[in-house]
């Protein structure tokens, strides 16, 4: 199934376009959206109490692993990021045989630490969803998406597929994958409260791309022995960013600041970011310093993501 993503923000307003593989929504999916965010408001705004525990026992893989894991920051769905954003491309570094369940997606890969905490809602019933599969992935610090290495993230898109002799490419069909690595991909899902954490690093940037997070959400989900996931209902793929502000500061730190091939491009010039934030919609995570004093040090972003669970799309990987 394949629910419309949206981050829930107090007010949505507007529709518009982007490119991508998915079909725009209907008008009338849309307007039931933005009616959906406001009955929801108010319930969302009730979800502002910060979680003490910060340690806890979950089931892991299929109900078979025992893992210890790290808490959601706060126990209850944030409000602070307040609007929806409408579908986006999935873009063209999907590969879902390298999602794995874990909490830990960083792997090897050298940056600064960053603990999503990710609230989802039920836009049906303005209550937190629990038991729904949040699926990140992300680029490493230089710009390289793990399974997709051996292309080069200075090199424009289009170039790619020329150098590859591809036509007719369509993100999320076509495969481009070169290798078997998982690093800065990960999957997980949230807990009675409707929150999960991931811990990552904050992403790079490559050509032409503001520096983004792609996520999706899936529920009724079924997953291999491995942890990959099999098959589910999907919410169609959106993408997450950070204020320009933070961008500048971590961006002068080693590894990122070896990235020299080609500039950053920024929020304001990036086209998806541009459509995302058109009629009052905002996809940018809020931040604070883990250690309370540095986001140098590691940061913590938390952002709510609402849910149509009208509108549904049945899957299998």
């Amino acid at each position: 199934m394949h629910f419309n993503l949206f981050l829930l923000v107090c007010v949505a307003i507007g529709v518009f376009a982007h490119s991508g593989p998915h079909k725009v929504p209907h008008r009338s999916i849309v307007q039931r959206q933005n009616q959906l965010s406001r009955r929801c408001a108010d319930h969302v705004a009730n979800f502002n109490k910060r979680r003490i525990n910060r340690r806890w026992e979950a089931s892991g893989r299929n109900a078979t692993f025992e893992i210890t894991t790290e808490a959601p920051f706060y126990e209850t769905v944030q409000n602070d990021t307040c609007v929806l954003t409408p579908e986006v491309t999935s873009g063209p570094y999907v590969w879902p045989r390298s999602q794995i369940l874990r909490q830990d997606m960083a792997e090897d890969q050298v940056g600064v630490p960053l603990w999503l905490d990710i609230g989802v809602l039920d836009m049906a019933t303005c209550e937190p969803l629990p038991n729904a599969l949040v699926d990140l992935w992300h680029c490493n610090a230089t710009g390289s998406y793990s399974s997709f290495t051996e292309l080069s993230p200075n090199t424009p898109f289009s170039e790619l597929l020329t150098q590859l002799n591809i036509t007719g490419f369509d993100a999320g069909v076509t495969d481009l994958h070169t290798d078997d690595s998982t690093w800065l991909r990960g999957i997980w899902p949230t807990d009675e409260n409707g929150i999960m954490e991931m811990k990552t690093i904050f992403p790079g940037f490559y050509v032409d791309r503001a520096i983004h997070i792609h996520v999706q959400v899936h529920t009724e989900w079924s997953t291999r022995e491995n942890g990959t996931i099999i098959a589910g209902n999907t919410i169609s793929t959106g993408q997450l960013y950070f204020e320009e502000e933070l961008e500048q500061k971590i961006m002068t730190l080693p590894p990122y600041l070896s990235h020299t091939q080609i500039n950053r491009t920024i929020n304001a010039a990036d086209s998806f970011f541009s459509g995302g934030t058109k009629g009052g919609y905002n996809p940018v995570v809020s931040v604070v310093p883990a250690d309370g004093k540095d986001v140098r040090n590691g940061v913590i972003g938390y952002i709510t993501v609402g849910v149509d669970t009208s509108v549904i799309e049945t899957f299998d990987k």
